[in-house]
């Protein structure tokens, strides 16, 4: 085969590099090219789905102990800007692309996505079918994978692969909290031109740092709140200590069954001041409530999701990066009178969507739950509500960092909370996710009823 017809077989133009293999646990192998650092790298297979944000989806530390493939072809042609990264260094274990540009152009750019790749030490490798390699992981499901540019023959790497370490059961949060108490105030100069500053700081919330996202952060100073990130297993009676108007738990990495050190002190914290959680801290809460989490089968990342809002009906599009999800069944049993009048639970979610209800149940610990949001892609819960005492979370990411910012309100929603407002999650979404951008002028959301529930919040 001649060199030009290889290029064209690669998708890439540039010369092919250093030799580089991906093989997964049951024998699929992706050859292509070593485009970062050289190594050898294991971890789950998985992959986004967005068309832009690399960089804050390389940064992410719920990667931790994953090869990312991005979908999208081509990779890195606006560049990076570091102040656009999601934390201090990748906790990915590698990356797997179409074609990374090696000449991004941007007037924000201050270096190439593969410069960036090669300073953090991230092995990564480019011309691989990247379709192919998705439809595989959505046929067979997320399994263990090597990516190696030092080892190309494929049956030593399958035999290392099948000895490998699985994210189940392992505490991947511990890896990427912070090691100490700190106070977060730090909203990016080069964003600036698009982004307003922070509100008059109105609340006070002690932020459990599970791998916590800058970006969610920033949100919650822009949203008016002052913020104390602590470590992922800080006792709940130190938090309590600082007397937080609101405590929230962030998104993180891995299987929250492992992350017991969080989940028993949120149970002690529910009740006793506001608590909202994104993504991991959603499943904080339900494991506080005593639910069953359910590993999926490849899991939702990327920034096109459609969720429902059951309060409001309203549909919205949504960033989401997780692994793992919500048994919504396993919290407690239907409360008919507060369910429509039906006693069963549904398997797929999307019943209630169709029913225009938001289910509620009775849990042993915390009373009643409400179902809020259901993905319309898979019928799965992405959101729920303590209706005794004051806490909310949702599965997906509303700080939109890489993706649509629909769900925006719900930093509103925990503010309202804070403010002991029982409409807390009652936003017109469309006037809520352009507050904080400098090109709208939407400074306050506006209310609308309920249009599914009856009793109870």
């Amino acid at each position: 085969m001649s060199e030009m017809s290889e290029r064209l077989l690669r998708g890439t133009s540039k010369p092919c590099g250093v030799p580089a293999l991906l093989v997964l646990e049951d024998g699929a192998v992706f050859r292509g090219s070593s485009c970062a650092a050289d190594g050898e790298v294991f971890g789950e297979i998985c992959f986004n789905t967005s068309l832009e944000g690399y960089l804050e989806v390389i940064t992410d530390p719920s990667y931790a102990g994953q090869i990312i493939t991005m979908t999208y072809p081509q990779i890195g042609n606006y560049g990076v800007n570091v102040q656009d990264a999601q934390s201090e260094k990748p906790a990915l274990r590698g990356l797997v692309v179409r074609d990374l540009c090696t000449t991004p152009s941007n007037w924000r750019s201050t270096k190439s996505l593969p410069d960036y790749l090669r300073e953090k030490n991230v092995v990564a490798i480019e011309g691989v079918d990247t379709r192919a390699l998705v439809r595989h992981v959505r046929d067979h499901g997320a399994q263990r994978a090597v990516l190696s540019t030092l080892d190309t023959d494929e049956a030593s790497l399958l035999a290392k692969v099948r000895a490998s370490e699985s994210i189940v059961g392992l505490n991947l949060a511990a890896t990427v909290s912070c090691e100490k108490t700190y106070e977060f105030d730090d909203l990016p100069e080069s964003q600036a031109f698009a982004v307003s500053s922070a509100s008059e700081r109105r609340h006070k919330v002690v932020a459990y740092d599970c791998g916590a996202k800058r970006s969610i952060l920033e949100n919650l100073l822009r949203a008016g709140c002052s913020v104390v990130a602590v470590p992922w297993d800080t006792p709940a009676e130190e938090v309590l200590a600082m007397d937080p108007d609101g405590v929230f738990l962030s998104n993180g990495p891995g299987d929250p069954e492992a992350v017991e050190g969080t989940y028993t002190q949120v149970e002690k914290l529910l009740g006793k001041v506001p608590v909202f959680g994104i993504c991991l801290g959603h499943q904080m809460i339900c494991k506080a409530a005593g639910a069953e989490i359910e590993k999926l089968k490849f899991g939702h990342r990327g920034g096109n999701h459609p969720v429902m809002n059951l309060l409001t009906g309203r549909v919205e599009i949504t960033a989401q990066n997780h692994g793992f999800g919500l048994l919504f069944p396993s919290l407690g049993t239907l409360v008919p009178e507060l369910s429509g009048g039906f006693k069963g639970h549904e398997e797929d979610l999307r019943f209630w969507a169709r029913s225009r209800i938001a289910p509620v149940v009775q849990n042993e610990k915390f009373g009643r739950i409400r179902l809020t949001h259901v993905n319309l892609n898979d019928g799965t819960a992405e959101g729920i509500a303590l209706l005794d005492i004051p806490a909310f979370s949702v599965q997906y990411h509303p700080e939109a960092s890489p993706g649509p910012t629909d769900a925006h309100y719900l930093f509103t929603a925990f503010g309202r909370l804070m403010d002991g407002r029982d409409d807390y999650l009652d936003i017109d979404i469309a006037a809520d996710r352009l507050a904080g951008w400098t090109f709208g002028d939407v400074t306050e959301t506006i209310e609308v009823k309920p249009a599914m529930t009856e009793g109870g919040r």
